[in-house]
């Protein structure tokens, strides 16, 4: 696999807590590969472009580079277009994201093994206590994933869509990179054109990566908000329609202002009252049967994500409305 040669891109902004034990391990992990590892920076204000400055003194092959539009998606492509002419592959790295050593070596093989244009990975999400271990059970719940496969554990297949990690840099290119105009979602998006090219999809199940989900109610609700208006963004270009369950969460936010209209009439608010007591009836499971003690907490912050992946989803589509009928 040494004639193989690989770029790995680590867009991030803000990350001096972990960005030197992360590129530490790259460096060791990824013995025996031709890799060049790329951070991308987008204006860190805490050091991290320090870091990896003097980190570059004793990892060979570490670049910096400056992302002025600050989005991931757009440090992807100015890696890709700045040093991946002479590579093979391209593996992009979350800086704020756990790996196994030999995550790099596994990525390739299996699209090597596999042919595959595109190796996507399961996220296994991981908390430090408090609200951001409710947040992680949430996540790798069916109630807060909807059973999405790269957060089910269902490696090994064929699939539209999972959580990006190695591709060929041809294929990224024939379609066009990233869409800069996403700041979330942007993969889902770039996933459906490569289906659409014809290229393939494989998701893995011989290495994941960790994933550590937001610590406060306030910051996860921000991050739901925007996943639901890049889903909205993304099916409004493509012309798709959301998948069940998509469909399922998009009730939540009209449900919620469905609520309001109980002052006047009471049957407005069993809807609300139906959903919420599911919620919570999952999260005394969680705390009885799976021995999880802050199980109504997960519930409550599977809770946020619903309604804010869906206020975030009905925001975009009404202002997407607003846009058409003024122009």
């Amino acid at each position: 696999m040494t004639h193989i040669k690989i770029l790995i891109v680590i867009p991030c902004l803000n990350e001096a807590a972990h960005i030197e034990g992360l590129l530490r391990q790259l460096g060791r992990g990824r013995a025996n590969l031709d890799a060049l590892i790329v951070v991308a920076d987008g204006g860190s204000t805490d050091g991290t472009a320090q870091i990896v400055t003097r980190l570059t003194q004793e990892i060979d092959g570490l670049v910096l580079l400056e992302n002025p539009k600050r989005l991931q998606s757009a440090a992807v492509n100015l890696a890709v277009d700045r040093y991946g002419a002479d590579r093979d592959y391209l593996i992009r790295i979350d800086a704020h994201g756990g790996y196994p050593e030999d995550y790099c070596q596994m990525l390739l093989r299996e699209a090597i093994d596999t042919q595959a244009d595109s190796v996507a990975v399961g996220m296994k999400t991981v908390g430090d206590g408090g609200f951001q271990s409710a947040a992680a059970v949430a996540q790798n719940s069916k109630l807060g994933n909807g059973g999405s496969k790269h957060r089910d554990g269902a490696g090994g297949q064929w699939v539209d869509h999972a959580h990006h990690a190695l591709m060929r840099i041809d294929a990224f290119r024939t379609v066009g990179g990233y869409d800069e105009t996403f700041s979330h979602n942007e993969d889902a998006e770039l996933d459906h054109r490569l289906r659409r090219a014809g290229f393939r999809i494989w998701l893995t199940g011989a290495t994941y990566m960790i994933y550590y989900p937001r610590k406060t109610a306030a910051a996860l609700f921000r991050q739901y908000m925007g996943y639901g208006r890049g889903r909205a963004r993304n099916l409004l270009k493509h012309r798709t329609l959301p998948k069940l369950r998509q469909m399922i969460p998009l009730a939540v936010a009209p449900v919620c202002v469905g609520l309001l209209l109980a002052v006047f009439y009471w049957i407005a608010a069993l809807p609300f009252l139906l959903w919420a007591a599911l919620c919570l009836a999952y999260g005394f499971w969680l705390a009885v049967w799976e021995r999880y003690p802050n199980g109504v907490l997960a519930a409550v912050a599977a809770m946020i994500m619903h309604f804010a992946w869906s206020t975030g989803f009905w925001s975009e589509l009404l202002s997407f409305r607003q846009r058409r009928a003024v122009a």
